[in-house]
């Protein structure tokens, strides 16, 4: 009799921010139903909030202690959320490192031995982990295949060397028609010369995406065909579309007393189109920006609930019926799938892109950090799912005016381009729903990427 074999067991590491973790508890979710075990690694302050999210027993849970005392990070903050400002988050990330010791200790004391290890991209030094025990390590990227593939050509083909400013356009060999500015990238990694703590951090991953077995994305083939072609024929390592995994768990909208859940179905009641503005738990936007983003909502007539945690919200009294302020977390798949949601005011932040395409809901975009500027170029002009707000100064970043806010979300909940929008994301909704189904493409990926781990092959 042959010996039996142990079930395939996956070690799951998100980092320690919301946006990054919420994603990989929905792949956990996919893979217990693939009859793998799964096991999640995380700190004592985020414990509580995945037990919560998975609601699933059989799916594992180690908590690890963070770091104590670390210079350059508030104390007793375990979660980027915390962070002051988001000038400590390199700190941050890079003492995530110091739990190495106490992961691997950890790891040797599973009954059942790791398969493999699916960690964040900002958790590099897993991948060390992973090659002292001889078991692969695919990392997590929370990005676009798209905006990925530009990050990396920028550092390959260097097309903005020839650039006098941030605001000159430049091509890429392989996508003539982009036209991408310095501006497009995240500071300072558009400068000719990029240095600081950004670019030290993200180089020391780099080495060890490269001795990495893939690239976990969350994202699915159909939405960008091209560049997923690309970065698999021509960039490395192989990137794996399994999503869009916010679908792995459909949003459960009808059994809630929440009064935001209860305004919107008043406003479905009375038939009026609600553009639901929300910008992400991260981005630092001036009070001064957020008003003006307000009188632009308010001169727009348009019916519309906010999610803000900020206190820049003052001058809205006067208006409630056509404007609800909600500042506790809400479930935005939740809101976005709300019949009565028909746009969204985004950062576009990746996670609320492939939220809004799942919901079928166009998006009005206005980015403000990290690669949400790529997100934005890929959603108005290479995808046609949204619209854009554009700063005053012509640039793509700067300040936004009342008067354009007022235009473009007129523009997207009644004009021709918003019709447009509105038809494209339905498709792409659609499409999205097959690459998750049984035989669709992000199903068939993720089966081959388990079928990959389970080959244990370094």
């Amino acid at each position: 009799m042959g010996k039996t074999l142990a079930s395939p067991h996956f070690i799951i590491f998100p980092f320690m921010s919301h946006g990054h973790t919420i994603p990989l508890l929905h792949l956990a979710t996919l893979l217990r139903h693939r009859f793998i075990t799964v096991t999640i690694f995380t700190t004592p302050v985020n414990a509580p909030s995945i037990r919560d999210f998975l609601r699933d027993a059989s799916i594992s849970v180690i908590e690890l202690p963070f770091p104590k005392d670390v210079h350059d990070i508030p104390p007793n903050v375990e979660n980027t959320e915390k962070l002051p400002s988001m000038s400590y988050f390199y700190p941050f990330a890079r003492a995530t490192k110091l739990m190495q010791p106490l992961f691997e200790q950890a790891l040797s004391a599973l009954q059942n031995p790791p398969t493999c290890i699916i960690s964040d991209a900002f958790l590099g030094w897993t991948q060390q982990s992973a090659q002292k025990i001889g078991i692969p390590r695919y990392f997590f990227f929370g990005m676009s295949v798209f905006a990925t593939t530009m990050y990396q050509l920028l550092g390959i083909e260097r097309p903005h060397a020839q650039t006098i400013s941030l605001e000159e356009c430049f091509t890429f060999s392989s996508f003539p028609w982009l036209k991408l500015t310095r501006n497009d990238f995240e500071p300072p990694f558009g400068d000719l010369e990029p240095k600081g703590p950004a670019v030290e951090f993200m180089m020391e991953q780099g080495i060890s995406f490269s001795k990495s077995r893939g690239m976990i994305t969350n994202s699915f083939y159909e939405l960008e065909p091209r560049f997923a072609d690309y970065f698999n024929k021509h960039l490395w390592p192989k990137s794996w579309c399994v999503g869009p995994l916010c679908l792995a768990k459909r949003a459960m909208i009808s059994q809630t007393d929440e009064t935001w859940m209860q305004w919107l179905n008043n406003k479905l009641t009375e038939k009026q189109p609600v553009l639901y503005v929300a910008f992400g738990t991260q981005a630092e936007v001036s009070a001064e920006q957020m008003q003006e983003i307000a009188k632009g909502l308010e001169s727009s007539n348009t019916c519309f609930i906010w999610v803000t945690r900020q206190n820049a919200m003052e001058h809205l009294q006067g208006f409630e019926n056509r404007a609800l302020i909600v500042k506790e977390w809400v479930d935005q798949n939740a809101v976005l799938n709300h019949k009565s949601i028909k746009g969204f005011l985004s950062h576009c932040g990746w996670n609320s892109v492939l939220e809004s395409i799942c919901a079928k809901v166009p998006i009005l975009a206005l980015p403000f950090m990290a690669e949400q500027h790529l997100n934005a170029r890929m959603v108005t002009e290479e995808i046609g799912v949204g619209l854009r707000i554009m700063p005053r100064n012509g640039s793509v970043r700067g300040f936004v005016g009342a008067e354009e806010v007022e235009k473009m979300v007129i523009e997207l909940m009644e004009g021709e381009k918003g019709e447009m929008v509105r038809k494209k994301v339905k498709e792409l909704g659609e499409k999205a729903e097959e690459a998750m189904k049984e035989g669709g493409s992000s199903w068939s990926t993720l089966g081959l990427l388990i079928d990959d781990a389970c080959a244990r092959k370094l």
